[in-house]
């Protein structure tokens, strides 16, 4: 027993002492070996101006939702927003996209490359390559579109190119709004209607 006593400590007086050095040996080969650090093969962490950051305010991916007098709801998107630097209350934004939803169950989605909106007036102006898509099978596509936030009013004072499920409309300007309990959708202007039944 004392035999097997003496190796034990033995054996341990030994291992307090290699394994230490071993341990200082394995950490100056991992500084005297390893390589130099290249700034270049760094990790691009940021892409951005910092600087044009603190001096510019917007809002990235801001939603505003909200539901009109009529009971619609409707909700705006965007990739960024402004303020507006007229200090009116408003702001500009790209990259937008709306829905209006009915209280009949119609939607409405529209998407434009910039807008800006006017919280004064309650209107949202949509500019550049306009595209509107309605649950009841109209498509549109227009420069220029302006709707409420507060009620149900789409209108378009340009030349809008439409397809709908009777065919391909053409017209000088379009409107949406209620009438009664219903929803219509107004084209004036110089209308061009190529008939299309469907078989």
């Amino acid at each position: 027993m004392a035999t097997h006593d003496n190796i034990h400590s033995r054996l341990v007086a030994w291992l307090k002492v290699i394994l230490p050095l071993a341990a200082l040996a394995l950490l100056s080969m991992l500084f005297l070996v390893s390589r130099g650090i290249a700034p270049e093969d760094a990790l691009p962490y940021s892409e951005v101006d910092v600087a044009e950051l603190a001096r510019e305010q917007r809002l990235t991916a801001p939603r505003y939702a909200g539901v009109t007098l009529d009971g619609a709801a409707l909700s705006i998107t965007a990739g960024v927003a402004r303020p507006d630097t007229a200090g009116a209350g408003g702001a500009t934004a790209t990259a937008l996209s709306a829905r209006l939803e009915t209280p009949d169950g119609v939607t409405t989605d529209i998407a434009a490359s910039d807008g800006r909106l006017d919280t004064a007036a309650g209107l949202l102006t949509l500019t550049g390559d306009v595209h509107i898509t309605a649950s009841s099978g109209f498509a549109i596509t227009t420069d220029e579109m302006t709707a409420a936030t507060d009620r149900t009013l789409l209108v378009s004072p340009g030349a809008v190119a439409a397809t709908a499920p009777m065919g391909r409309i053409d017209a000088g300007a379009m409107q949406l709004t209620t009438e009664g309990d219903g929803y219509v959708m107004v084209f004036n202007g110089g209308v061009k209607l190529v008939y299309e039944p469907r078989n």
